[in-house]
């Protein structure tokens, strides 16, 4: 017990702190989409808080294990991730939204598989890159790498483009910091640019549609303009103040589609202007910074392989999620971290900040 309670005077307070940060604007925010003369505690904000409680039940349990034992745990996870994923499509549990069939029914909540097996990846993709780090230099290395995370892209890819792009962003992420050799990484990003014309003819139809929209954002007929077009009219009407919290105009007529996740940082800015969305952005910056110190501090590569990937999944969900608001990125679905509504997206970055908590405390208490 006392070892533990020196582990967690290394905790990184600032990373403690921002989530509270998050999910207060989280809760105002979804709250506002809902709002209609008075603040209302909707169904949606009690998951929302739910999501929260139970995922700060899971990092708290996530620090009380070593983050080493998963190293050993490679197989059983990655077995166990493949047949959690395809539990979308065992009749009566398998349920479609927007197109895709990427969740479970769970009764008064629908539960999304790949949001948890992003981090069930990170964790044996880790183990697997420390275990094969002297072959990565080579083109079978990389091949045989490339081959260990297909299923998981694979299986992601048929329903759900946004987390397949994650997975992948994760993957290239964490195999360029195991220590590729610049020139065959350089090679085989040429050879994926090269093949995305093959890859989009494998693609669904409602995948396309949205890959379609951002080439032709002029066409408002196609999926996904039309959204796109009335977050910027939302983002740009804000101004620099806002227009006032629970005053949005494009949100409260519902001219902005999906308002509580996807975008979320249209109704913020619209609401609370240039400066509300400035905040944001600056707490995502404080959070990716501290994350990275982490994984630069870590007293092996598999912690700091697993630091790094889960920098990659915010640092890209971040950033996709707020730029296809303004329409510089394909809208993919993919949410805004810590704020956007979803209990299972909130629960899976809870347990990924815990990991890298984990990472952090086991790291210092060596050094020192």
């Amino acid at each position: 017990m006392n070892y533990f309670r020196n582990l967690l005077k290394n905790i990184d307070k600032v990373l403690l702190i921002l989530p509270v940060c998050f999910a207060v604007i989280s809760v105002i925010m979804v709250g506002s989409t809902a709002y209609e003369g008075e603040f209302i505690i909707t169904k949606d904000i009690k998951v929302q808080i739910a999501a929260y409680c139970l995922g700060a039940v899971a990092l708290a349990l996530v620090l009380l294990f070593d983050y080493k034992n998963f190293e050993s745990m490679e197989k059983i996870i990655y077995a166990g991730s493949i047949l959690f994923l395809l539990t979308v499509y065992i009749p009566g549990l398998g349920v479609e939204h927007f197109g895709s069939r990427a969740w479970v029914d769970l009764g008064p909540i629908d539960m999304q598989p790949s949001e948890l097996v992003k981090i069930s990846f990170i964790l044996i993709f880790s183990s697997y890159l420390t275990r094969t780090r002297g072959s990565l230099m080579t083109l079978k290395g990389i091949g045989f790498a490339i081959l260990y995370a297909s299923p998981f892209i694979l299986i992601i890819l048929k329903e759900d483009l946004g987390s397949a792009i994650v997975m992948c962003v994760i993957a290239v992420t964490m195999v360029f910091s195991a220590g590729i050799d610049n020139k065959l990484f350089a090679k085989l990003a040429g050879t994926f640019l090269i093949s995305m014309p093959i890859v989009y003819r494998f693609m669904e139809s409602h995948q396309k549609e949205r890959i379609d929209a951002f080439l032709h954002p002029e066409n408002l007929s196609l999926t996904g303009n039309y959204q796109v077009w009335n977050s910027k009219v939302a983002i740009g009407s804000g101004g620099i103040f806002g227009k006032g919290l629970f005053q949005g105009t494009q949100k409260e007529l519902k001219f902005l589609p999906v308002q509580k996740s996807d975008f979320i940082f249209s109704v913020i800015v619209e609401e609370l202007g240039l400066i509300g969305g400035a905040v944001v952005i600056i707490l995502y910056t404080t959070f990716l910074y501290r994350l990275l110190k982490i994984a630069d501090n870590a007293k092996d590569m598999y912690g700091s392989l697993i630091a790094v990937g889960i920098l990659a999944m915010f640092g890209f969900q971040i950033f996709e999620n707020i730029a296809m608001t303004m329409g510089i990125m394909p809208v993919t679905g993919i949410t805004l971290p810590f704020i956007s509504y979803g209990g299972s997206s909130v629960v899976a970055n809870m347990i990924a900040l815990g990991l890298v908590l984990n990472v952090g405390i086991r790291s210092k208490i060596i050094n020192f």
